[in-house]
């Protein structure tokens, strides 16, 4: 995946992912937030990647035992080993949490391998130890059952449903301390522009407001004095 560029990547890392939704809603794009995802590790920092996909069946218990793990091309083993440095695993395990979609040796396996992130619709196991890594990583809840109990890994990197959103192989997935947002490919160039210059705004307009201001003319910005003084705050702080 060579598609995003550095200095993108760069630019999402410095936006909240409720400023990125203000800007896909701009362009008619309502359903780019992964519902009911959680980060396990917030210290990790801010995750921003192309999406790689992993997407579950519901297992068929014939097909599930423990051994089939020693397929070296079991899809969940060959995603976690295939995955591109750079991209985030997503993985489209039907909003169902009871049963893991992966633990922390396969997340660890992920974090060595330069992948910039992890994101189920469903739950992770060894979430003590998933805490402790560097890799952000974003699930439901934590669920201790191996996904051979409900989950079968049926396909990697095609199109996939996670947490409601709709995810292509490709598209940019950034997370922060807030949650999920998946921006179609085609966006994310002119999408990290625009919203690197709304933070800088809402980054004036918090401290006015904690400076007491109001909001009407201020927050949406018109007042001609508002524009004036964003001017001058951007020029004082190299904004």
């Amino acid at each position: 995946m060579t598609g995003l560029k550095p200095e993108t990547r760069d630019k999402l890392k410095t936006v909240a992912t409720p400023t990125l939704m203000t800007a896909l809603y701009k362009r008619g794009l309502r359903n780019q937030w992964i519902q009911d995802v959680h980060r396990i590790n917030r210290g990790a920092g801010p995750m921003v990647g192309e999406a790689f996909t992993l997407r579950y069946m519901p297992a068929r218990e014939d097909l599930n035992p423990l051994t089939v793990f020693r397929d070296r091309e079991h899809p969940q083993r060959k995603a976690v080993e295939i995955c591109p440095p750079g991209a985030v695993l997503v993985m489209d395990s039907r909003k169902d949490p009871r049963a893991a979609s992966a633990g922390s040796i396969l997340i660890s396996r992920l974090m060595v391998r330069g992948v910039a992130g992890v994101v189920t619709d469903g739950g992770f196991r060894d979430t003590p130890e998933i805490e402790t890594l560097g890799i952000p990583a974003y699930h439901n809840r934590p669920s201790a059952p191996t996904n051979l109990t409900l989950h079968q890994a049926i396909d990697i990197n095609v199109p996939i449903g996670c947490g409601d959103a709709p995810v292509f192989p490709g598209d940019v997935i950034v997370g922060d301390a807030e949650g999920v947002v998946v921006i179609p490919a085609h966006l994310a160039d002119e999408i990290a522009d625009e919203t690197v210059e709304m933070t800088a705004f809402e980054d004036f307009v918090t401290e006015e407001v904690l400076k007491g201001r109001s909001i009407l003319g201020l927050y949406p910005a018109t007042d001609e004095r508002t524009n004036m003084d964003f001017a001058a705050w951007r020029q004082a702080n190299g904004r």
